[in-house]
Formats: structure tokens, C-alpha cells, sequence
């Protein structure tokens, strides 16, 4: 078969008005742009700096219409709880951290288009550091999201660090944003990356971290959504990407929790979708993640009704990262799935739930008393 030409992950970075700023153009340029943006109202319907909706909304325009021109700054200034901070269309090429003290705090990308607003950057594991050793998974995070109710609507984040760009490096995990915080939401948002795209963690082993993604889309090859959260994705649309540094399956795999023995809640994704560049197959839904700082996690990942392309290898869609942890001993189960991808040819491969406990994998009984699709 003729498989269609990689894309490049970079594409992104000139899709909106802002970019033409963040990538350092010529100053006539910068004064059209930044017109143009004045014309069109930069912060949309959520004010600006000379009609601030309350004190603790902050604006943010890479072409200095806003308090700050940098994410990072805008965070740094929301020194305490109930921030928001509205974000201007462009690129923002920089890492950021929000705090465990800066809780409650919202993103809102101004135009409602997640294409318009986006956070990027291009650390892998393996990059080296200023100073000596490299960045590791998590110091390779282009957002970290480490504070209690971080919520962030139509905006885009993204690690476009690529593995043929460095042939020498071996760490190549390259998270476009990990989040820690209990009660995290994400609406309407993408991430974009290739391996470890979207790490949904918790601040420590025994904390149980609730997030709720909502009409997300995320993209990847290698464990592209992973970690310890009790996480709930409805209506999100995961897409696998072409490989050109491999010649056969697999190319990598979607999910790969590693959810602590004693959370009853790991991974849950309902009514969504998932697509494929790949040839047919190349692709495996899910496969155990048990770190070695935690040999006693139980991985958990439940998938319902969702539609799955040909992508997936539905023959085998589960296969182990450790021998030693084979996805069987796991909580892996699907239930009215559809698509090729979701084909049950070989029923021992593919644990379904009974419609009695599916009653049990529900948002709600995921989230519990935080009920956030009421107020996103």
C-alpha cells in the first residue's frame, strides 16, 4: 500500500496570528500584526488589560497588548489561588511550571480555536541540560501542571522536539504537558507530541489525582497517554502517527497507565475515537506500565464505547512493556467498542466488561464529588 507522506509536527507553529511574533519576524511585519490583532479584538470576549473582567485575570499577547508577553510570566505574577489567564493567539515557544500554590487556576485561549494558542517546545529525555546530565521524562515536559483545580480550555500543547533531527540521543520521551494536580480539566484542547505526548500523573504514589479531558484531541506513537491518574476522557479523538524510523509493527502503543495497586480508578475513556496514519494494525491500544519505583502497581485502563480504525492490531491490541508484569495480571477491559480496531476475533485477548460492571466505569464513578463537566 502507498502510505501518505509524515507531517511534519512543526506545522503547527504558524497557523495563527501570533506566531508571526514568537518566530521573530521583520518590525513592519510585527506593527501589521499586532494592528490586525487590535482590529480583531486580541482577548475576544474575555476583556483586556483596560477592561479586566476581575483583578485576577491576567492577558497575555506575545506582541505585548497583554500584562505579559510570555506564559511563564503571566503564572509567575497569579501569586496565589483563582487566577485566569487569558491567552492571545500565537506561539509560545517556552516551557512553563505552575506551582502547587497557584491552585485553581484557568487557561483560556482567547479565540476558542485550540489551533490559535499554542505552548510548545523541544526538550526530550535526553536532552542535554545546561550544567551537565539531561532533562529526564518528566524534565522534558513542555508544561507542568503540578496545582489542585487546573483547568485550561482551547489551547494547544505541544513538545516538537523529533527523533530524525537527533540521531544520537536515546531518551527521546518528549511530554508536552504533565499534570499532577488533583481535579485537573482540559476542554477543547490538543496535545501534540510523539512519545509520552500527555503524561496524566499525580504529585506521589498514594495521592490519587482526578483529570477530566473533554472533546480533547491528542496525537503520539509511543505510550502517548501514560501515568498514575484516575483519569476520564469522553468525547476525545487519539490519533497514532506514521513512523519512517521503523519498517514494521508495532509502531508504538496509545495508552499506558501505571496506576497504583490500591486506586480503584486508573484510565477511562468513553465515547470517543481513535485514528490512524499507520498501515493497519501497527498500532496497539494499551500495554502495562509498571515503573520500577512502584513494582506493585496494577496498571488500569477501561475503553467503551468508542470507535477504533483499522490502526489498532485488533487480533492482539494488549501486549506487555515487562515480561515480568504481563498485561493479563492488569485491569484492561473494553466494552461496546466499534470499528475494525475493535473487532473481537480472539475473545481472550480482548476482556470485555459485563453490562453490570460497566455500570461501575462511569465519569462519575471515576470522579466522585467533583462533577467538572457541569462547569466546563
Amino acid at each position: 500500500m502507498t502510505l501518505p507522506a509524515p507531517v511534519s509536527r512543526r506545522s503547527f507553529v504558524v497557523a495563527s496570528v501570533g506566531a508571526a511574533l514568537a518566530l521573530g519576524v521583520s518590525s513592519q511585519a510585527q506593527a501589521q500584526v499586532q494592528a490586525h490583532a487590535r482590529g480583531r479584538a486580541p482577548f475576544g470576549r474575555y476583556g483586556s488589560p483596560s477592561a479586566r473582567l476581575d483583578e485576577r485575570t491576567l492577558y497575555v499577547h506575545p506582541g505585548g497588548l497583554g500584562d505579559h508577553t510570555t506564559v511563564q510570566a503571566a503564572v509567575n505574577a497569579a501569586s496565589g489561588s483563582g487566577y485566569t489567564l487569558v491567552i492571545a493567539p500565537g506561539t509560545y515557544r517556552e516551557t512553563v511550571s505552575v506551582s502547587v500554590a497557584r491552585t485553581e487556576m484557568t487557561w483560556v485561549g482567547a479565540s476558542g480555536e485550540a489551533r490559535d494558542v499554542v505552548v510548545v517546545y523541544d526538550n526530550a529525555a535526553g536532552t542535554p541540560k545546561p550544567g551537565g546530565g539531561t532533562y529526564g521524562t518528566t524534565g522534558s515536559a513542555t508544561t507542568l501542571a503540578q496545582a489542585d483545580g487546573f483547568t485550561a480550555r482551547d489551547l494547544t500543547f505541544a513538545n516538537d522536539w523529533l527523533r530524525a533531527e537527533h540521531p544520537g540521543i536515546s531518551g527521546t520521551q518528549a511530554v508536552a504537558i504533565k499534570v499532577q494536580g488533583d481535579r485537573s480539566a482540559f476542554v477543547g484542547c490538543r496535545f501534540l507530541g510523539h512519545q509520552d505526548t500527555l503524561y496524566a500523573d499525580s504529585m506521589a504514589l498514594g495521592t490519587f489525582a482526578r483529570q477530566y479531558y473533554r472533546d480533547c484531541y491528542v496525537e503520539g506513537d509511543v505510550d502517548f497517554v501514560f501515568g498514575r491518574a484516575t483519569a476520564v476522557y469522553e468525547n476525545c479523538h487519539f490519533r497514532t502517527l506514521i513512523r519512517d524510523d521503523l519498517t514494521g509493527a508495532p509502531y508504538g502503543f496509545v495508552f499506558a497507565p501505571s496506576t497504583a495497586g490500591a486506586n480503584p480508578r486508573g484510565y477511562l475513556v468513553t465515547g470517543g475515537r481513535i485514528s490512524s496514519e499507520a498501515p493497519d494494525a501497527y498500532y496497539k491500544l494499551a500495554r502495562p506500565w509498571v515503573p520500577s519505583s512502584d513494582t506493585t502497581a496494577r496498571p488500569m485502563l477501561t475503553v467503551r464505547g468508542t470507535r477504533m480504525s483499522a490502526g489498532i492490531d485488533a487480533v492482539a491490541p494488549y501486549t506487555n512493556m515487562s515480561s515480568g508484569f504481563p498485561w493479563q495480571d492488569q485491569r484492561f477491559a473494553e466494552y461496546r467498542n466499534t470499528g475494525p480496531g475493535a473487532v473481537v476475533s480472539v475473545p481472550e485477548n480482548r476482556p470485555q466488561l459485563t453490562s453490570a460492571e460497566a455500570r461501575s466505569h462511569t465519569r462519575e464513578a471515576y470522579l466522585g464529588d467533583w462533577t467538572p463537566w457541569k462547569g466546563c
